[in-house]
């Protein structure tokens, strides 16, 4: 097959096994080419300006910048770019994040090396795939309360070891808002305790122990 008619592709993580698996993997496919890897994010937008892909996999977790900020960044800039998010998280609300800022799939890396081909060859033809374990996720807390921008940051501030007296002091509120707070935080999330809220705030995406 001639070079030009291959999907070109970018590779946005920061493992390096990893990272050399799915180059392995790609370059044995006819109809692909690996044309750059990036292991951040500032990497990825300076690969992507340079190489323009057709697809890029863009993983969640980066060391310098989250991958949903990458590409942000990316379609801010280029947005046509066909996005597939390639990730060993896979909860509601990342899922959700993921889709609703532009990204074509939402996959996470346990599975098998032949669906990620298809879901490339897939995304480059222009659509958009959400395997059925991802739209399940979603389905699962579909009618589900969301938290406010105030309960999250309040969940983020208790995640961290503080006291309602100090989440208090940093948020301008009282101890008791702060302990009501946290009160609407674990009734939505259907949790029994604080320990328990971060759990499944964590499990979720909501928030990243």
């Amino acid at each position: 097959m001639a070079n030009a008619a291959r999907i070109r592709i970018l590779s946005v993580e920061d493992h390096p096994v990893l990272r050399e698996g799915l180059a392995r993997v790609i370059n044995t496919q006819p109809d692909m080419d690996l044309v750059a890897q990036a292991c951040d994010g500032r990497e990825a937008i300076e690969q992507f300006r340079k190489f323009l892909p057709d697809v890029t996999l863009m993983d969640l977790r980066l060391p310098d910048k989250s991958g949903l900020d990458t590409m942000i960044s990316i379609l801010s800039e280029f947005p046509g770019a066909r996005v597939i998010i390639l990730t060993t998280f896979a909860g509601d609300v990342e899922i959700e994040g993921a889709l609703k800022a532009g990204a074509r799939a939402y996959l996470v890396k346990t599975m098998p090396a032949s669906e990620l081909m298809d879901v490339i060859r897939r995304v480059h033809s222009g659509k958009i795939v959400i395997p059925s374990e991802i739209a399940a996720c979603l389905a699962e807390h579909f009618a589900d309360s969301g938290l406010t921008e105030r309960e999250t940051e309040v969940l983020r501030l208790v995640t961290a070891g503080n006291r309602n007296r100090d989440i208090g002091e940093r948020l301008s509120i009282s101890a008791e808002t702060a302990k009501a707070h946290m009160k609407h935080i674990m009734e939505k999330l259907g949790a029994a305790d604080r320990t328990q809220a971060m759990a499944i705030a964590a499990r979720r995406g909501i928030i990243q122990l």
